[in-house]
């Protein structure tokens, strides 16, 4: 299964460039990466990341991520949480996430 990190631009290349990430802020404030399934990254993008524009999707494989744990967030719904550091390996894919007409139009692949 994939679940999905949205990051900013300079964060996308941070970790392309360092191999590893801890995560964006509120990652760093709460001690673990927030992940979204792909039900929920388009709310996640709306609540979140409203207007923002400059954004990458990035996709990781659940199968066989260590520290992973699935916890209750927004409405009781399970979110995926990554206590360790993001790598680079994790990384699935990755790809523009656009800002269009107000909304962000998200990869047919995740359909």
């Amino acid at each position: 299964m994939l679940i999905y990190k949205i990051f900013r631009a300079p964060e996308w290349r941070a970790l392309q460039a360092d191999g590893s990430t801890e995560g964006a802020p509120i990652d760093l404030a709460d001690g673990y990466i927030h992940f979204s399934t792909a039900e929920q990254a388009e709310e996640t993008a709306a609540k979140h990341f409203a207007g923002q524009d400059d954004l990458w999707l990035i996709a990781v494989e659940t199968e066989g991520l260590d520290n992973l744990n699935w916890e209750p967030s927004r409405g009781g719904a399970l979110f995926p949480h990554l206590y360790r550091p993001l790598r680079l390996d994790d990384v699935a894919w990755a790809e523009p996430l656009p800002l269009v007409e107000g909304a962000h139009r998200f990869p047919e692949r995740m359909q």
